[in-house]
């Protein structure tokens, strides 16, 4: 077992947030199609406020920190904010657009011992990575702002979220990545608004093309072993949870409230208002989500995805209920296997014409397999 898998083991077992996911504010200097932030500030935590938080998440046994946003440069406190979470020895993780960053601000980063920058990238192409962002001129300003931080030693990760306006520019991102010599992560999801607004979605890839990423030896490595048939389960997987979110990790937003993870917005608390041990110790909805396993899933628990799924109880969550499947993960699994789901195959005996991709009669013995579930996004 490696050192990092041993020490989510470590603070599963002691119900330890090994890992924090803070935005420090919604404002953003652009205004990406797929966002599903309001960038308004509705009253931001202040400077004094987020390092009290900062102290109370290293009391708790906090050790991961992810400052994000929005755009986490819009706040002129940001390294100061920096400087504490380093001073309190968390390892930071920064994700910015770029746009911000100078030979200054790329040097300030690396005196303070950021560990990762994660710097997002929807194309190769300026005129459509900029359609994206809204913002004329971003790709060019974003990619100057990566040399920077390669100039100083810093670890640099290129993320690139697909979607129908960017699907064929992937290969080019990648080539990108390769000659600024950074990591490359890839995620195929759109999420809804964090207000529950569904429109962004329109904005996902189809079943096809998703399918075409799946079985893309570039991206995903080994082809035959990421598509293969899921295995059968085992009792260790039905008593398995999810993922993180709860357990191991939260999300709390500019304004002080504790989420179980930025894409599961079930408001758990607000740091304004409670510690945060209490709340994560005490909170009925984080004590909730813990609560749920594999086997608790009514429709999950009978589907052959269950193990392999990436399903997500925060996406879930949004489409009603957090112990139901999440359409998206569903046709993730369709398409990267070819078997349907428990719930596709309902949907389908009940002829709803929902976003899933409709499933012609596929006898298969694994549908009858049951596994547990994966957080693991596509890297290469």
């Amino acid at each position: 077992m490696s050192l990092l898998a041993e020490m989510n083991q470590k603070a599963l077992d002691l119900g330890l947030p090994i890992s924090v996911h803070l935005d420090i504010t919604y404002r953003c200097n652009e205004r990406c199609v797929h966002c599903y932030l309001d960038h308004d500030d509705h009253g931001e935590m202040t400077t004094p406020e987020i390092i009290d938080v900062l102290e109370q998440l290293a009391d708790a046994g906090v050790f991961f920190l992810s400052l994000s946003g929005g755009e986490v440069l819009m706040r002129r406190d940001f390294f100061e904010i920096v400087e504490r979470a380093r001073q309190l020895l968390f390892n930071v993780k920064v994700k910015t657009n770029g746009v911000m960053i100078g030979e200054k601000e790329a040097a300030r980063l690396r005196q303070l011992g950021v560990e990762q920058v994660q710097i997002s990238v929807y194309s190769h192409r300026p005129e459509v990575h900029d359609a994206i962002t809204k913002l004329p001129g971003s790709l060019k300003r974003t990619i100057r702002a990566i040399r920077f931080l390669k100039s100083q030693g810093l670890k640099v990760t290129l993320a690139n979220v697909l979607m129908a306006g960017n699907f064929s520019d992937q290969s080019g991102v990648i080539a990108l990545a390769r000659e600024l010599g950074v990591a490359y992560t890839l995620d195929p999801t759109i999420t809804p608004k964090m207000d529950g607004d569904r429109s962004i979605l329109a904005l996902r890839i189809p079943g096809s093309e998703l399918k075409q990423v799946f079985h893309n030896q570039e991206l995903v490595g080994n082809v035959e072993e990421f598509c293969a048939p899921p295995p059968a389960p085992d009792e260790d997987v039905m008593d398995g949870f999810p993922c993180s979110a709860g357990h191991t990790a939260c999300y709390i937003s500019p304004y002080g409230d504790v989420f179980p993870c930025v894409q599961f917005p079930l408001p758990s608390g607000n740091v304004r208002q409670q510690k945060f041990l209490d709340i994560w110790n005490h909170s009925p909805q984080l004590n909730e989500v813990r609560s749920i396993r594999a086997r608790d899933l009514p429709t999950c628990s009978t589907c052959s995805h269950v193990g392999t799924c990436t399903r997500c109880p925060g996406l879930a969550y949004m489409e009603g209920n957090m112990r139901g499947p999440s359409t998206a993960d569903c046709e993730k699994s369709f398409q990267r296997t070819g078997i349907p789901s428990a719930n596709m195959l309902a949907r389908s005996r009940a002829g709803s014409t929902g976003p899933l991709i409709q499933i012609q009669s596929l006898a298969n013995p694994l549908q009858n397999q049951l596994l547990a579930a994966d957080e693991n996004l596509l890297t290469a």
